[in-house]
């Protein structure tokens, strides 16, 4: 076993690496499988909303519940990173899928809306989207996306269908991109650690302001984290003029990062086959996808559900951090986008969800809404106006 295999915390890997050592692979065995399709057989019987289900409703046997604790295990360990391979999705239909990863998803951990409608799965699959335009989201386009993060400990792509050609999945080490800029632009570091403002991009609850503060790299003296999404800071330039500018400084580090990962020494690729499961750890690992062409037949064309998952493994967040993820405790609910049609029926999920597998639950309110913002930048403009004069 790999030094990054056998360790229990995120270490950085590197390209090269992730090529060398599958030990981030998971190759289900036919007591697996067969478990989930026993599930599955019981589940679609009940004719359950997927929001009132248990654990019970989707009874895997004790293979299949440890193959995904394993997997969500090796997400929070050295790779940051899991694929399970060998999910009879050939078999199933496309409602029998999703009923499928919803059911997995009750052993994995807490759903998290993830859109302007708070849907808490998405088919990710092109469905005429635009993706760098104001709301633009990138989960319904066939466009290659730039390098980030999802809103979430872990997100989870179940793949259906694959393209007719594209659409290649790209992860790095967000460790290791760090190590990178301290290595080549140390001065940069504290750069990164400071205030960057982000775009909702229209996901936020009515409550809140449409943009966010988060550092690019995290300042938690235990646990490395990292965000970033240029595409969104990019956007919040662009579309609110009351938020101060990017620093040149701010400019050059953003540059810098856009440089460095799509390199080839931290760039990873993979080819998501039918019936991978890609597991990705969000504070340690960044990922996009090359554009791709669909087959013509409706139902050959490439898609993938995704979850956004709180997992009961997490790790604790910086506290400048609460602002946008709600809660910063290790193994707490946390992230998702609110949106703004949260159902009394997801509420009722997500809080029986946590009690299920032991995670820390506190019911979800604006850390920052509106009018805290409107102060906040009043303050920084006077600040600004202070500096100036003197």
């Amino acid at each position: 076993m790999s030094a990054i295999a056998a360790s229990q915390r995120p270490l950085p890997w590197t390209a090269r690496q992730a090529r060398e050592d599958r030990s981030w692979v998971v190759r289900m065995s036919d007591a697996e499988i067969q478990g989930m399709r026993d599930a599955l057989n019981h589940a679609r019987t009940l004719g359950k909303p997927l929001l009132d289900m248990k654990q019970a409703d989707f009874p895997l046997n004790e293979a299949a519940r440890g193959v995904l604790k394993r997997a969500i295990d090796i997400t929070q360990g050295g790779w940051g990173m899991c694929l399970v391979k060998g999910f009879p999705v050939d078999e199933w239909t496309e409602e029998e899928s999703r009923l499928a990863y919803w059911g997995m998803s009750l052993y994995m951990g807490v759903g998290r809306t993830q859109n302007r409608a708070s849907e808490f799965m998405n088919d990710v699959r092109n469905e005429g989207g635009e993706y760098k335009v104001k709301g633009g989201r990138g989960y319904n386009t066939n466009a290659g996306l730039d390098f980030h993060q999802d809103s979430c400990d872990v997100v989870g792509l179940l793949c259906r269908r694959t393209a007719r050609s594209g659409g290649t999945s790209k992860v790095i080490s967000s460790i290791a991109l760090y190590e990178a800029v301290q290595q080549q632009r140390p001065d940069l570091i504290a750069v990164l650690k400071g205030t960057f403002f982000h775009s909702y991009q229209g996901t936020q609850d009515p409550s809140q302001p449409p943009y966010y503060r988060c550092p690019i790299f995290g300042s938690h003296p235990e646990s490395f984290s990292a965000r970033t999404n240029r595409k969104n800071t990019d956007a919040a330039q662009r579309d609110f003029a009351e938020l101060p500018r990017l620093t040149p400084a701010q400019l050059e580090a953003l540059d810098l990062l856009d440089a460095l990962m799509p390199s080839d020494e931290l760039c990873f690729t993979m080819e998501l086959e039918q019936g991978d499961m890609q597991l990705l750890n969000n504070y340690v690992t960044l990922h996009s996808r090359t554009p791709f062409e669909d087959h013509e037949e409706p139902d050959r064309k490439r898609h993938l559900f995704r979850l956004w998952l709180a997992v009961p493994g997490s790790q604790p967040l910086p506290d400048d951090w609460k602002e946008y993820y709600g809660d910063v405790r290790a193994g707490s609910v946390r992230g998702g986008v609110r949106g703004s049609a949260i159902t009394q029926a997801f509420l009722g999920y997500e809080k029986r969800q946590a009690a299920a597998l032991g995670m820390l639950f506190e019911t979800w309110r604006p850390l920052v809404q509106q009018e805290d913002m409107a102060r906040i930048l009043a303050g920084h403009a006077a600040s600004q106006s202070e500096t100036a004069a003197a």
